[in-house]
Order: C-alpha cells, then structure tokens, then sequence
C-alpha cells in the first residue's frame, strides 16, 4: 500500500519537475489565489488573459465576445481555485480548457439567438404580408359590392343601402321612401339576390 502511494507521489512529482519554470509559477500563483491572495490572483491573471483571449478570439473571431470570455473564465477561475489539482496538469492547461468550453458555449448560444431572432423575423414578415393582403382582398370586395349596387335598378339598391349602409330598419326604410313595409321587403330580398349573383360572377 505504501509503495503505490510513493508511486503516485514520485509521479506527480515528475510531472510537475516536468512543467516550464513558468507553468510552474503560474501553478504557485493559482494555489495562492485558492486561499484567497489577491495579488497572486493578479498575477496569475496577467499571465494567463493574453493566451485565454487568443484562445477565445479563434473560437468566436468577435473581439468584444473573447474579451467576454476572458472576464468570464477569470472570475471562474477565481470562484473555483480551489478545485484545481496540480497532479493533473499544469494551471494553464486547466484555465485554457475552461476557456475552450466558455467560447463554444457562447458560439452556440450566439447562434441559437441568431437563429431565433430569424425566425421571429421571419414571422412578422408573413403576419405582415397576410395583414397587406388581407387589406388588397377587403377593398377588392369593397369595390366590387359598390360596383355590383350600382347596376342595381334604383328601387332595388336604395333599400339595401339605407338598411346596410345607414343602419336602418326595414319601418324606418319604408318611412324613408314613403313605401309601404311589405313592399321594401320584397325588394330588399329581390335587390340581395341580384347583388349576390353579381359577386359571384365577379368573384
């Protein structure tokens, strides 16, 4: 039992031997930062924004969105310090990592808003093209009921326009025309007939 565990302390005491004199300060900075050292934080992120931010700007070629990123993945970084286990890589490889998975995130977060500002878009471009042809359909038929009640014979299209038109009501329209109810009746039902036909010959 003692020979793995000072075989696992030999090896990652390789492997950080193994590390640039300049991983392995950076290492030391972000161990110092896990305890809450400010100014080891600051010097960790001076030495790391510069690679994150190129790291970043390859993913999302947007300047403002890598540097948002670097804000993002050093605030992590500084909230998760302490997660960070130097047996299993160097501090950079680990920052570059969460950088690495911040950009592609935010790619796709970029494009999934993209896409949904498309289809909105998209939308009110057809609700607006209904609304126009909506509008061009109810002036056509506006047009064609003036067109049809003017080939109307006067005592026909006189009481269908007072009743439809005015408001009137079949003892109001017989007043109006001094004729008797029965009588405005009668062409009001023989006046639509001949309106509906015209409308659908002209439709």
């Amino acid at each position: 039992m003692e020979r793995g565990t000072d075989a696992h302390t030999e090896g990652d005491t390789r492997t950080r031997r193994s590390r640039s004199p300049d991983d392995a300060r950076v290492d030391d900075l972000l161990a110092r930062a896990a305890t809450g050292d400010e100014r080891a934080f600051a010097g960790m992120y001076d030495a790391l924004a510069p690679p994150v931010m190129g790291l970043a700007w390859r993913v999302l070629k947007d300047e403002a969105q890598a540097e948002e990123v670097v804000q993002d993945v050093m605030v992590e970084v500084w909230r998760t310090a302490g997660r960070f286990r130097p047996e299993r890589g160097a501090a950079r490889s680990w920052v570059l990592t969460l950088a690495h998975r911040r950009a592609v995130d935010r790619v796709r977060s970029v494009t999934a808003s993209r896409a949904r500002e498309m289809r909105s878009a998209a939308q009110e471009q057809q609700r607006a093209f209904d609304a126009v042809a909506e509008e061009i359909e109810t002036r056509e038929e506006q047009v064609l009921v003036l067109r049809c009640l003017a080939e109307l014979a006067r005592q026909l299209r006189l009481p269908l326009v007072l009743a439809y038109y005015e408001g009137l009501t079949y003892a109001e329209v017989a007043d109006s025309l001094d004729t008797p109810p029965g009588t405005i009746k009668s062409r009001m039902r023989q006046g639509l007939r001949r309106l509906r036909e015209c409308l659908e010959a002209g439709s």
